[in-house]
């Protein structure tokens, strides 16, 4: 039994970059991780100025695809620090939820221990990436070289000071590891709240069916009481202002990731090509092949959000989703969404048994139903399946 949809690790990630509502030494977090980033940013763009005529375009791209990651993740943090009061009644409603539906918890339950699996999955695969890229550069490493400014950093840096040098190079190698890490920790986080939030707006307009189909039933004449019906309304709306604040929390974001990820996707497509067949591929492919599967899955996350909230919401007909795979320890774990509109409940009920003031409550229902409610990017578009096979189409 889940006590809440968002998982511990979710909230640690978040308390750890100063957005979790009441997070102890919250201001001087997002000093600490602003100077990093502001210093990590400057030496990461200053190595691919210095680099953009060498010979090497291999080291480039892959300077170039960490660093626009590192750029994507300041972006994001911005974003929810300066938006923090919204982020906070997301929470809130997301408390609300639970202390209101004690009589749903089977359903709460299960779109919380959905939530875990999805963002455990997430942020595991972020932190493997890592990892993975980690071992690709120490195997690319040259221990033997004469030259100790060739010797090769975990993030492409033109730092102000000789690091090649023992211990100074270790000690370099090491810090950038661990914040290199933590970076793709919290991008994980961030990630798998987007999918947490989602994931609950789903469930609650499946609860919210529900009872329109308790109240509204198919096979005898209806009966309703305006009290019940406005409380089912009012719910509602709270899931349209709930979808709303999402939207307003990673509208931006999903433009900036989607910039960045078709850059950093081209990047690593280049040096996976290129790495086939080399003296070092198979170190090159160690270090870029996950990474890869990783910007590609976040491309898809954001655009299944915008796609499921869509259908979830909006659509005018049954949406069928039966051919999503996601890797989940050993085993490839299927999932199938099906999803009755809230407006389809309503309507396919004997409503015309009903009296004028009541199909006129009810009226106002499918009316609010028939809002579209959608993650967009930047406000120009929005996300859906057919703008990740657009981007997938542009970078191939």
């Amino acid at each position: 039994m889940s006590a809440n949809t968002i998982t511990r690790s979710i909230e640690i990630g978040l308390r750890v970059v100063g957005i979790w509502p009441g997070a102890a030494y919250a201001i001087a977090k997002r000093l600490f991780w602003t100077a990093t980033m502001i210093a990590a940013q400057i030496f990461q763009y200053r190595h691919v100025a210095l680099h953009l005529n060498s010979k090497d375009i291999s080291q480039l791209m892959d300077g170039l695809s960490a660093t626009l990651s590192y750029s994507l993740l300041f972006v994001k943090l911005i974003v929810f620090w300066t938006k923090q009061r919204i982020f906070n009644d997301v929470l809130t409603s997301i408390t609300t939820d639970w202390e209101e539906c004690r009589d749903s918890l089977y359903n709460m339950n299960s779109v919380a221990n959905m939530s875990h699996r999805f963002s455990n999955l997430i942020i595991g695969l972020h932190s493997t990436a890592v990892l993975f890229y980690g071992i690709g550069v120490v195997a690319l490493r040259n221990d033997d070289v004469t030259d100790t400014a060739d010797r090769e950093l975990f993030l492409k840096m033109e730092l102000p000071f000789e690091s090649g040098t023992s211990p100074i190079y270790e000690v370099v190698m090491t810090t950038q590891f661990l914040h290199q890490m933590t970076a793709a920790t919290v991008i994980g986080v961030l990630s798998a709240l987007l999918v947490t939030l989602v994931l609950h707006a789903g469930g609650q307009i499946d609860i919210l069916r529900e009872k329109l189909l308790e109240i509204l039933p198919k096979e005898k004449k209806p009966t309703i009481s305006a009290i019940t019906m406005g409380s089912l309304i009012r719910k509602h709306q709270n899931i349209i202002v709930f979808t709303e604040k999402i939207e307003s929390l990673y509208s931006y974001i999903a433009l900036a990731q989607f910039i960045s990820n078709t850059l950093v996707i081209c990047c690593l497509g280049f040096i996976i090509v290129n790495s086939i067949g080399g003296d070092q591929g198979s170190s090159m492919l160690v270090r870029s092949l996950l990474f890869y599967v990783v910007i590609n899955l976040e491309a898809f996350i954001f655009c299944f959000a915008g796609e499921y909230l869509s259908v979830k919401v909006s659509n005018s007909s049954s949406f069928y989703c039966n051919n999503y795979l996601f890797l989940r320890s050993e085993f490839l774990l299927r999932f199938n969404f099906q999803s009755k509109l809230i407006g389809d409940a309503a309507y396919e009920s004997l409503w015309y048994d009903l009296t004028p003031s009541e199909n006129r409550i009810l009226l106002f229902l499918i009316m609010r139903s028939q809002k579209q409610l959608t993650i967009t990017v930047g406000r120009f578009t929005n996300l859906s399946l057919q703008q990740f096979a657009n981007v997938s189409f542009i970078v191939n």
